[in-house]
C-alpha cells in the first residue's frame, strides 16, 4: 500500500487516508452563513476520496472577518448550514474539520479577488483590531490595540464557536495562527510591540494563542482532535521563526493538540518567499521529528508521487493539497490509481472506476 493509503488515528478519530484538502476561503458567505455555492464545493470534494476536508477560516466574531464574504460562527443560526456539509461529506466517509479564525489587523478588506485595502465604512468596512497600532501595509487601516478586556472576548469568542462547531457534527477543530491573522500577530515581534504580559519575550507574544488553545480544548470533545495551524518562519528579519514555532509545537502538545498544520508567511507584505514545490515541507518535518507532535505538510503539492514520498520519508503524517483540488476535485481518486491501489468510489461513479467493466 502506498504510504499515502495509511490510515491515520487522531484519538478516536480515524483518517481513511492521508489526503487532506487545505482551507481555502470561497469568499461566498452571508452574514457568516454558509450558502449553495459551499454546499456544491465541499461536496465535489467529498466525493473524489479526501480523507480529510479542513473548511475555510471561520471567524468566531464578526469583525474577525477578513472579507464579509466570510463564514462564521459567533452564532447559532451559522450552525445548521454547515452541519449539512459535514453530513454530506462524512456519509462519503471524509473527516471534517472546522478552520476558526480571527482576521486581526487584515480585516476588513474585499473580496479574494478584489482589491487588498481596508474597505471604507460607506463600502461596508468595519474596525479591525491587533495587539499594537501597526497597520499591515499599504492601503490598510490603523487597527485598534486590543486591551486585556478585548483579549478575553476573543478567547471566550474561539470557545464558543468550538462548541458551535461541535452542534454541527464536525470531527475537528483548527486554531488558526498562521499567515498574518491576529494569533499570528500576537507571535511575531514585527506586529507585536505590546509591553505587557502580551508582548516582548516567547513567553508573553505566545500567551495569547496559548489561553486560546486551552480554551478550546476544554470545550471540545477529549475523544476528538484538536489541530492548530502556525506559520513556521514571517520570513522576514527580526520576524518569528522555526525555532520559536518549534519551541511553540512542544507547548501546544503538552496543551493537548494533536496535529500541527505547518505553513508560512503572511505576517509583512515584504516578506521574500522562495516558494517552489513542496518548499514547506522541511518546516513540518523538524517539527514532527523536534517537538514529536504530528505534522501536516501544505505548499505546492501537486503529484502523487511527491505526497507519497513526503509521507513515506517521515516528513509529515499528513499532505494537504490547496489550488491542486480547486483544479482536479478527485485528485485522490486519480492518485489512488497513479500509486496502483485501489479506493473506494461512490456508487454512483462506479461505472468510471479503473475496475469498472468496459461498456458498463
Amino acid at each position: 500500500m502506498p504510504h499515502l493509503f495509511e490510515p491515520l488515528q487522531l484519538r478516536e478519530l480515524s483518517l481513511p487516508n492521508r489526503i487532506g484538502m487545505s482551507p481555502m476561503c470561497q469568499y461566498s458567505a452571508h452574514d457568516g452563513v454558509a450558502g449553495d455555492w459551499h454546499v456544491v464545493h465541499y461536496g465535489s470534494r467529498a466525493l473524489g476520496g479526501l480523507g480529510l476536508m479542513l473548511i475555510e477560516a471561520t471567524a468566531v466574531r464578526p469583525e474577525g472577518r477578513i472579507s464579509a464574504g466570510d463564514l462564521g460562527l459567533w452564532d447559532d443560526a451559522q450552525i445548521e448550514p454547515l452541519a449539512k456539509i459535514v453530513r454530506q461529506a462524512r456519509a462519503q466517509g471524509v473527516a471534517v474539520a472546522a478552520q476558526l479564525a480571527h482576521a486581526g489587523r487584515k480585516a476588513s478588506v474585499g473580496l479574494g479577488w478584489e482589491a487588498q485595502r481596508s474597505l471604507s465604512r460607506e463600502e461596508g468596512g468595519w474596525q479591525s483590531v491587533a495587539p499594537s497600532v501597526i497597520a499591515f501595509g499599504e492601503g490598510y487601516d490603523l487597527p485598534q490595540q486590543l486591551d486585556v478586556a478585548g483579549m478575553r472576548q476573543v478567547v471566550e469568542a474561539f470557545a464558543a464557536a468550538a462548541r458551535r462547531a461541535r452542534s454541527a457534527g464536525f470531527d475537528a477543530v483548527e486554531v488558526h495562527a498562521a499567515h498574518g491573522y491576529l494569533l499570528h500577530q500576537f507571535l511575531s515581534p514585527l506586529s507585536n510591540r505590546r509591553t505587557d504580559q502580551y508582548g516582548g519575550g516567547f513567553e508573553n507574544r505566545s500567551r495569547l494563542l496559548r489561553e486560546v488553545v486551552a480554551a478550546v480544548r476544554a470545550e471540545w470533545p477529549q475523544n476528538l482532535p484538536v489541530f492548530v495551524r502556525l506559520s513556521a518562519t514571517d520570513w522576514a528579519e527580526g520576524g518569528w521563526d522555526l525555532d520559536e514555532t518549534v519551541e511553540l509545537c512542544r507547548m501546544l502538545k503538552g496543551l493537548g493538540v494533536d496535529l500541527v498544520d505547518v505553513s508560512s508567511g503572511g505576517l509583512v507584505p515584504w516578506a521574500k518567499i522562495p516558494a517552489g514545490p513542496g518548499f514547506q515541507t522541511v518546516f513540518a518535518e523538524r517539527i514532527r521529528r523536534q517537538a514529536g507532535i504530528a505534522a501536516a505538510a501544505v505548499g505546492l503539492i501537486t503529484s502523487p508521487a511527491q505526497a507519497d514520498h513526503i509521507v513515506r520519508t517521515g516528513q509529515a503524517d499528513v499532505v494537504l493539497l490547496g489550488r491542486e483540488l480547486l483544479r482536479n476535485p478527485y485528485w485522490p481518486l486519480a492518485a489512488a490509481k497513479e500509486l496502483g491501489h485501489t479506493v473506494s468510489w461512490p456508487n454512483q461513479y462506479l461505472r468510471a472506476a479503473p475496475s469498472a467493466s468496459p461498456g458498463r
